[in-house]
Order: structure tokens, then C-alpha cells, then sequence
């Protein structure tokens, strides 16, 4: 009998080390070729910007090549559109934007949210702010709202897409102040940017990718949609200290396919975690206004599943959901 259950024990624990093995060996030889980091956002962009300063990061810290491949369009998704069919042996990332938590809301969508994804590593996330033409008649949310009201969808303003955090939260503005804007889709921020300062477009709900044009003058901002005042705009108000109750950040970082092996889940998050240690990736940070926002695995996967539940509750207040 002793010996029975000793012989039984030995052999388990050979199977288990036999089953742990591959991963280990996978894990200790990963990554070994060029890691592919897709951006659902058109180069030149913020987002751009801040993905390809934590891929060089990364890229040193891992001993391997990560190609930021720009894929924009569709409001942000074409990543998580690409992860879906994605062998998820980690050589395929993706940034995926808060837009995944809403449009399988609004409308059909190639994924599934909470099933279709590895969340690896949250790392920052976005300032938003609405900006218009510094030399035209709009100089506060209070002259917009006037304008906006005298004049019923006529106010037109450019964002990154239908279902991003700029149109989203400029729709929750429009509701609680009882105005009615025109929303113009963008394919990301340089598009965006190019509308406005072209005079194509009368303002611009967009993450920091406007600083430069406050910065020379050329645009303005009026109000940041954070839950308090930026430390490189204190003079700027919030939505939310204006009265319109909206508040809007928008974490992210680096995202895989389902079903990828945890050994190699955890060599790229222990490597973008550092990434955030480096001072290149922090000056760039710096420089669009955007904080260190980190969560783990298990707390990024969590945070997903909870917002997606949330992000519900606001598409149908918007009146905003897909018609069943």
C-alpha cells in the first residue's frame, strides 16, 4: 500500500514537471524573433508616440525587435480585430483602446471582450480635452454651450472615431448641458488635428496630441475631461468642476490573444512593467500629460471584465445601444 501511494506520488510529480516543462522552455526562449505591437492609431499620433517609446523600452529589456505596426481606422479596433485571429504565442500585441468596453455595445462586433484577449500589462493612460481655434469666437465652454444652443447642430467637432473617450465623453457633455453638436470621425489624432487647424472643423475632443498647437498658440483648450485639473494646465477646468458630471481617462497598455501561455504572459509583462522605470518612456509620458497608470495581469483582466459591465450602463443612458 505504501509503496503503491509512494510510486503514485513520484510518478505525478514526473508528469506534472513533464507538463510544466514545455512552458518553462518556451518561457526561457522567448521571445526568439521580431514581436509585432500593432497601433490601431495613424502614425505620428500621441498614442503613436507613446507606443513606440515603450516598444524600444521593451525591446531592449526583452533582447528582441518590437515593429510597432499602425493599423488605423474603425474607431480603434482593428487591433483587437487582428488579435482575434492571432496565433497567441506572444510574437502578436496590441494597444487595445477603451472603445472595446463600447462598441460590441452599439453594434455587431468581430470579438468578444471578455473571451477573445490576454490583458498583459496596463501601463498609462490618456489626458483628454476639448480644444478650438485660439483666434475664433469660442473662448469657454460656457461660449460654446451659448453658441450650441442658439444654433442646434451646427457646432461640428472632430474625434478619433465613433465609440472612442473623445466622442463618448463629448456626447455625455452634449446630454447633461441639452445641446446637440455634430460629431465628425476621425481615423486618430493627426487626422483629427489636421481638420482643425485646416479650419475643417470648429473643435477637437482629442487626447494631448493638441499640446504642441496650445503650446503655439494656434488652438486652444477649454476643459479636460480628468477627475481634477492637470498639472500642465492647472488654469483649465474640468468637465466635471463646469457641472457636466464627465470624466474620462482612459487606461491601456499591451494586449495579446486568448490562450496564451502564462510563462510568456509573464517574461512581457515583467518587461513593459520596467518599461515605466525608463526615462525616455517617462519624458514621454511628460510630454502628452499622461500618468503612470500600472495594473497586473489578474488586475488589468478584472478592471476589463468590471468596465465592460460599466461602459454598458453608459451607451444605453446615451441612448446610444444597438437596437436588438
Amino acid at each position: 500500500m505504501y509503496h503503491t501511494r509512494r510510486h503514485f506520488i513520484t510518478h505525478s510529480a514526473a508528469a506534472a514537471s513533464a507538463i510544466a516543462l514545455p512552458s518553462l522552455a518556451l518561457a526561457q526562449s522567448f521571445p526568439a524573433k521580431p514581436i509585432r505591437y500593432i497601433c490601431p492609431w495613424p502614425a505620428g499620433g500621441s498614442t503613436d508616440a507613446v507606443m513606440r517609446a515603450l516598444a524600444d523600452s521593451a525591446a531592449k529589456i526583452l533582447g528582441q525587435q518590437i515593429l510597432v505596426d499602425n493599423k488605423p481606422g474603425a474607431g480603434g479596433m482593428l487591433g483587437a480585430n487582428e488579435l482575434v485571429n492571432a496565433a497567441p504565442d506572444g510574437y502578436t500585441l496590441s494597444q487595445l483602446p477603451h472603445g472595446v468596453f463600447r462598441i460590441p455595445h452599439m453594434q455587431k462586433a468581430q470579438f468578444d471582450t471578455l473571451k477573445d484577449f490576454t490583458w498583459i500589462a496596463c501601463l498609462t493612460g490618456y489626458t483628454f480635452g476639448l480644444v478650438v481655434p485660439a483666434d475664433g469666437p469660442i473662448k469657454s465652454i460656457k461660449d460654446l454651450v451659448a453658441y450650441a444652443k442658439a444654433n442646434p447642430g451646427k457646432f461640428n467637432y472632430g474625434s478619433t472615431g465613433t465609440g472612442t473617450s473623445p466622442h463618448l465623453a463629448m456626447e455625455e457633455f452634449a446630454q447633461r448641458a441639452g445641446i446637440q453638436l455634430n460629431h465628425v470621425p476621425f481615423k486618430g489624432n493627426a487626422d483629427n488635428m489636421q481638420a482643425i487647424l485646416g479650419g475643417h472643423t470648429m473643435a477637437a475632443s482629442d487626447a494631448t496630441g493638441w499640446a504642441p498647437h496650445v503650446a503655439s498658440g494656434k488652438l486652444r483648450l477649454l476643459a479636460t475631461y480628468g477627475s481634477k485639473r492637470t498639472k500642465r494646465w492647472p488654469d483649465v477646468p474640468t468637465l466635471d468642476e463646469l457641472g457636466y458630471k464627465t470624466v474620462s481617462d482612459s487606461p491601456f497598455g499591451v494586449c495579446g490573444p486568448k490562450g496564451m501561455d502564462p510563462a510568456v504572459t509573464r517574461t512581457l509583462h515583467d518587461a513593459f512593467k520596467r518599461t515605466l522605470e525608463d526615462p525616455a518612456v517617462l519624458a514621454m509620458l511628460e510630454k502628452f500629460d499622461q500618468s503612470v497608470i500600472y495594473m497586473d495581469t489578474d488586475t488589468y483582466t478584472r478592471w476589463a471584465r468590471e468596465t465592460y459591465v460599466a461602459e454598458k450602463a453608459t451607451i444605453e443612458r446615451l441612448g446610444m445601444a444597438a437596437k436588438s
